[in-house]
């Protein structure tokens, strides 16, 4: 324990800008940043990953170069970008459920997210939670923790440059997200169309069929039947959102080795 207080001491410049990379990725990322888990339990657990990443890598910064506010707000920026990636990823399952919920007839129905504290659909919730408990399942908490600690390997304390194709690839990382969820809705989205055209026939063969009133439930029935059927391959589905995620976030990482 003493020589943890040593370290904290005599390397406390280093070791506060590593608290402030870790903590901008416990704001954004979608398993630390949860308003389920206590902010002091956040805190706590940054302090102490930051503590570990300080002792166990070998990090050293020109520290004097230049201010240390710029410093901050750099390393700030770094975590930020990591968690913005895996968070936009993660929206995938909302564009995914407001496609669905659309379709089949909840897109006037929202729920209140409690991570969030913010109205989400239906579905969308429903997939968000599923990916969620896979994500843990999947220990991918940990793939975000060796993310921030090989981020140190492609991006040393104050290295970091905002440049143009950093924004372009963010864009980049957004549209991805939307045409992911566009991709995943595809099999309900064409079978509700399918049964669209087969109303449009029976409206057009039995006029005096109140197209409306069947047509409502209906959908809605073939669309949770459809969706029961598909749960089994939502694994490799969430399998192929987090190997997106984190390709992504190296393929950020490996950017600045480039340049």
């Amino acid at each position: 324990m003493g020589n943890v207080f040593e370290l904290l001491f005599n390397q406390y410049e280093i070791f506060l800008l590593v608290l402030v990379r870790t903590s901008g990725i416990f704001i954004v990322s979608p398993f630390f940043s949860s308003q389920n888990v206590p902010n002091i339990l956040k805190v706590g657990f940054s302090f102490i990953l930051s503590t570990l990443l300080t002792w166990f890598l070998d990090i050293n910064s020109p520290i004097l170069e230049t201010t240390f506010v710029i410093l901050v707000i750099k390393e700030l920026m770094v975590g930020l970008i990591i968690g913005f990636i895996s968070y936009a990823f993660f929206s995938t399952f909302y564009v995914m459920g407001q496609i669905i919920d659309i379709k089949i007839g909840f897109g006037m129905v929202n729920v209140i997210d409690p991570q969030h504290r913010v109205q989400v659909p239906v579905m969308g919730n429903f997939y968000y939670i599923l990916a969620f408990l896979l994500l843990l399942t999947f220990n991918g908490h940990h793939t975000i923790i060796n993310a921030l600690i090989y981020s140190y390997e492609f991006i040393p304390i104050g290295k970091f440059d905002f440049k143009l194709d950093t924004g372009f690839l963010l864009i980049d990382i957004i549209s991805k997200s939307f045409v992911t969820g566009i991709k995943l809705s595809a099999p309900i989205v064409a079978t509700i169309f399918l049964t669209d055209l087969l109303l449009g026939i029976l409206a057009r063969t039995i006029p005096q069929m109140n197209v409306f009133v069947v047509g409502l439930p209906l959908k809605i029935i073939i669309g949770l039947i459809i969706l029961s059927i598909s749960i089994p391959t939502f694994y490799a589905m969430a399998t192929g959102v987090f190997d997106s995620t984190m390709d992504e976030i190296y393929i950020f990482l490996k950017s600045f080795v480039k340049g």
